[in-house]
């Protein structure tokens, strides 16, 4: 949602970006290399980051120690025993350092090396190796609202509301695409990083964009799509421009933001997959209320039926239906194999929360207990 910035916030981006080149620029001695540790905090949405020396280039993620830090001033430790580990887990070319530099994707454990509560990786890399051998690929879409210093969203007339909806989706134009430069700095640092960024496109409100992960298998949707959101998040900051991933930042007549989940196996892949597709989605249907309970914060707010979206409490699917809990693209009726799309997940999804469960109701044939649909259901019911 909206929200109003402490003003003192409001005009301090004087920095002038010349003068950091010529600090950027100065030769870096061989044997260090930079190497930022990024790691999601108490939220569950949100990330963190810090930096280190290190004598050599990482080729993996053993060759990194574990680190650790305040956990106490991010919502996953008390301050009386305030260190938090971290694990390092997937590696990045960092395209803000550059050379041999590394962007560090890592997991969280508390200080008995126990996962912390915002830490779900561990169990989707569980779910992952033990589907492995169904190769689930994954292919997610990343939904994304431009916002001013004072929250109000980026190039909005102040206090008001630019034309109706219609000519900003893939627009063209200084009154349609609002943020493009931010937009094709994230897309190009993306694919420097080696993260698999398939293609974006403006959105249908005017200041929303999208990003396209994929196609990732097992683990690595989740490492690739939180480390995009960690460059999104800095280069809009070199902007002075802020990135919201709520569901619906803006009520009213506008479309909220998703992130669409596209998901296959290789029997969905194979000649005749469609079968294997109908079957998925019916298991998707009965374990309906426990993935939406962990598709998202605020959710409720944007899966009204209305703006592209089906009623959260109720489940559909069809061919190239935009208001279907999942589609079946066109073309993937038309050859009867390829792929599904979940379009419930929300923007600010945990990309490893929802890989997670789809792989363990489709591919390992997870079941609600009679427990879990009574949680599920009471998450939904809070909302409402």
């Amino acid at each position: 949602m909206l929200t109003s910035m402490n003003p003192i916030f409001a005009n301090t981006t004087g920095m002038d970006k010349g003068v950091l080149r010529r600090y950027l620029e100065l030769p870096q001695p061989d044997n260090k290399i930079m190497a930022t540790y990024v790691w999601i905090d108490g939220t569950g949405e949100n990330l963190r980051g810090k930096t280190r020396t290190v004598d050599h280039e990482p080729k993996s993620p053993e060759d990194l120690p574990w680190w650790n830090f305040d956990g106490s001033s991010t919502d996953q430790a008390e301050g009386s025993n305030s260190d938090v580990y971290l694990k390092p887990v997937a590696i990045f070319n960092d395209p803000f350092m550059l050379g041999r530099n590394k962007l560090i994707m890592c997991e969280t454990y508390k200080y008995n090396k126990e996962p912390t509560a915002s830490n779900k990786r561990i169990e989707c890399e569980a779910a992952m190796k033990a589907a492995a051998n169904q190769h689930p690929w994954f292919g997610m879409e990343q939904e994304y609202t431009l916002l001013d210093r004072d929250g109000w969203p980026f190039g909005w007339p102040k206090g008001g509301f630019p034309h109706p909806q219609g000519p900003y989706y893939c627009g063209v134009g200084a009154s349609q695409a609002l943020g493009r430069d931010i937009e094709e700095a994230h897309y190009k640092a993306c694919l420097y990083a080696g993260i698999n960024i398939s293609g974006t496109n403006a959105e249908v409100m005017p200041a929303q964009w999208e990003y396209q992960v994929g196609p990732c298998e097992g683990i690595a949707a989740g490492d690739q799509l939180w480390m995009s959101r960690y460059l999104l998040l800095r280069i809009a900051e070199e902007f002075g421009v802020q990135v919201s991933f709520h569901p619906k930042p803006v009520a009213g007549d506008w479309n909220g933001a998703g992130c669409h989940t596209n998901f296959s196996t290789k029997a969905m892949r194979d000649a005749n997959g469609i079968g294997a597709i109908d079957t998925a989605i019916t298991q998707l249907k009965a374990r309906h209320k426990t993935h939406i309970s962990v598709y998202g914060r605020d959710n409720d707010r944007r899966l009204t039926g209305r703006h592209e979206t089906a009623n959260i409490n109720q489940f559909n699917a069809g061919i190239a239906n935009r208001g279907a809990s999942v589609r079946i693209p066109r073309q993937v009726g038309e050859e009867k194999c390829g792929y599904l799309e979940d379009r419930r997940p929300a923007s600010n999804c945990d990309p490893y929360a929802v890989t997670n469960i789809i792989v363990r109701t489709v591919c390992l044939g997870e079941k609600d207990t009679d427990e879990l649909r009574y949680t599920s259901k009471k998450a939904i019911t809070d909302k409402e």
